[in-house]
C-alpha cells in the first residue's frame, strides 16, 4: 500500500492511519492489527446462530452468510455493529442507535449513507481491492489484500462521523460478508 502524509496513529481502530486485517477459514472472528502488529480490536460474527453457521459450513451457500457482525476494540468493547439486510450493510453504535447504511450503487460500487444523505462510496475492484470516497469524491481509505498478511485498510486522514464509522464498518465488514463459502 501507498503511505499518505499520516503516519502515527492514536492506538485505536478509529485513529490508525493502517489496519490490518486478518482470517482465518472457518473462524468467526477477524483480528485487527495497527501496522506495528499491535492488537486494536476485532470483527466478529454476532446473532448468527449456530446452526446457520453449521449450514453455512456444509452447504456453502451464499444465504447462511454472516448477516451481523460486531466490531470490538482492544479492550472487548463492542464501537459498532453491521447488520447485513436485503443486500444493505447497516451501521449502529454498540447500543443500536443508527450511524448509516452502505448499499449496492451500481455494480462493484457502494453508496455510503447518513441520515438519508450521501457521505461517500465504496468501489470494489476486484479483485480484493476496495476504495473508499467522500462525498466529494477524494479518495479517503483503501482497503486491498496483501498475500500473507490479510486485508491492508490505509485511512489517507482523521476522518469524523458519520464518515469514520462508516469507513471502518465498509473495510472490515464487506469483504467477509462477500466471501464466498
Amino acid at each position: 500500500m501507498t503511505s499518505g502524509s499520516r503516519q502515527v496513529g492514536g492506538g485505536t481502530l478509529f485513529t490508525e492511519p493502517f489496519l490490518v486485517v486478518s482470517h482465518r477459514a472457518g473462524a468467526a472472528e477477524s483480528g485487527v492489527r495497527d501496522q506495528y502488529g499491535q492488537p486494536l480490536g476485532t470483527v466478529t460474527e454476532a446473532e448468527n446462530g449456530t446452526f446457520r453457521k453449521v449450514l453455512r459450513m456444509i452447504t456453502g451457500s451464499a444465504r447462511f452468510r454472516p448477516n451481523c457482525f460486531a466490531v470490538r476494540d482492544s479492550g472487548g468493547s463492542v464501537v459498532l455493529k453491521v447488520r447485513v439486510h436485503d443486500s444493505r450493510f447497516l451501521v449502529t453504535r454498540a447500543d443500536g442507535t443508527p450511524i448509516g447504511e452502505i448499499a449496492p450503487d451500481g455494480p462493484h460500487r457502494f453508496a455510503l449513507s447518513a441520515h438519508g444523505r450521501p457521505v461517500g462510496a465504496l468501489e470494489n475492484r476486484p479483485p480484493r481491492d476496495f476504495r473508499i470516497t467522500g462525498s466529494a469524491g477524494s479518495e479517503v481509505a483503501r482497503a486491498a489484500e496483501e498475500p500473507g498478511r490479510g486485508y491492508v485498510v490505509e485511512v489517507f486522514a482523521q476522518l469524523t462521523d458519520p464518515l469514520a464509522s462508516l469507513v471502518l464498518a465498509a473495510a472490515l465488514t464487506v469483504e467477509t460478508a462477500l466471501r464466498p463459502g
